[in-house]
């Protein structure tokens, strides 16, 4: 798996500050995108590279390897780390935009493949924006083009009336467009992309013209098999892509790690208080969230019975965030049991009948004979079983 890690020596996410020729000085921005929040390291990267890179590129494979991954530069600027997981992952990934194959970033609900496919469009792009969000009711127009219906009615089919989507942008300009949630879309809508990826030209049969990619065009998608209401790729739209599996952190310590590092990124943009008096309380969650997902305790004596949520890394960090939350405005601003007890009982039961029961079982089987926490079963007793 993995998530992110980003703290940086000057973090625009902490001031909200963007590049210059985004045309404004923002100082509000919750959550800038990755080429502004990281733009010093986007910049010193491309400065030092010096490896042939693709059409429209705007760093060399090796150097996005780089800067998803983390490392020290020749002149010593740090890259922080965007993804904590298997090397070889980033690397086939990388390599995959390289070509004329889609990459599609395939993982169970929080495994990182929304923030992997950001980073990467910045990366080699410089732009993650040109993204189209997959739901229930995401239409074709979405992923080929809509219209202006006014200029429509005005003055018939024609290229001023007609909307370009972030995939037709990406065609056009030769940038990486972003799928996000590729199996919630409808089946049908989803084979538009067919044509799109197998063809590299997107037909607009109502001017009778069409749109051909130009080179630096690809596509990144991201889709999961677990959650409810998900739609199977079809076969042909499955061979456009090459698959790329997000697994999950291997180790707890990585997890840990994993959490720690994303929970501090969010917590200086929230003002919220340190997480290295926390860890504690963080490597307890990991501990609850792999146990319970893994179905067995960490010692592998105990078989415990799984909930029906997916407890992943993701969910960790937000249970973590939640706590430390309550710890500044409620508390002396040191993370403890009670401020995640509520959270891990919400990610845990997320289906009241049988989740609980699961969860009443592992709290009195486990936790309250596990040496030093009785203070987390005292505050998830008090948060109600």
């Amino acid at each position: 798996m993995s998530v992110s890690a980003e703290p940086t020596s000057v973090d625009p996410r902490r001031n909200g500050s963007v590049p210059a020729d985004t045309g404004a000085a923002r100082t509000d921005t919750l959550r800038p995108h990755a080429e502004h929040a990281f733009a010093d390291e986007l910049t010193a990267l491309a400065a030092q590279d010096d490896r042939p890179r693709p059409a429209r590129w705007r760093l060399s494979p090796w150097a996005v390897a780089t800067y998803l991954l983390g490392g020290t530069l020749p002149d010593g600027t740090v890259i922080t780390p965007k993804y904590v997981g298997p090397r070889r992952v980033v690397e086939v990934a990388v390599t995959t935009l390289a070509t004329d194959r889609a990459l599609l970033l395939l993982g169970v609900p929080g495994t990182a493949k929304t923030w992997v496919s950001e980073h990467l469009a910045a990366a080699v792009s410089g732009d993650s924006t040109l993204l189209v969000q997959g739901t229930a009711g995401t239409p074709e127009e979405a992923i080929r083009y809509g219209w202006n219906y006014a200029r429509l009615l005005a003055h018939g089919p024609s290229r001023d009336a007609l909307v370009p989507s972030p995939v037709m942008r990406a065609m056009a300009e030769g940038r990486t467009a972003r799928v996000e949630e590729l199996t919630r879309i409808p089946a049908d809508v989803q084979d538009s992309l067919i044509t799109i990826l197998s063809e590299k030209t997107l037909p607009i049969p109502e001017l009778g013209q069409e749109v051909q990619a130009v080179r630096g065009f690809n596509l990144i998608a991201t889709a999961n098999d677990r959650d409810r209401g998900v739609n199977e790729l079809s076969s042909a739209l499955r061979r456009r892509f090459n698959t790329v599996v997000l697994p999950l952190p291997e180790t707890p310590e990585a997890e840990v790690d994993i959490v720690t590092r994303r929970v501090e990124q969010i917590g200086r943009s929230l003002d919220l208080p340190a997480v290295p008096d926390g860890v504690d309380e963080i490597r307890r969650v990991v501990t609850v969230f792999r146990e319970l997902r893994d179905g067995v305790t960490a010692d592998g004596r105990t078989k415990l019975k799984s909930p029906s949520g997916t407890l992943s890394t993701a969910e960790a960090i937000s249970v973590v965030t939640g706590g430390l939350a309550l710890a500044a405005h409620f508390g002396d601003g040191v993370l403890r049991a009670g401020d995640v007890a509520a959270g891990v009982l919400g990610a845990v039961v997320r289906d009241p009948a049988a989740d609980r029961v699961v969860w009443q079982e592992y709290l009195e089987t486990v936790v309250r004979e596990r040496d030093g926490w009785s203070d987390f079963y005292r505050a998830c007793r008090e948060a109600g079983v």
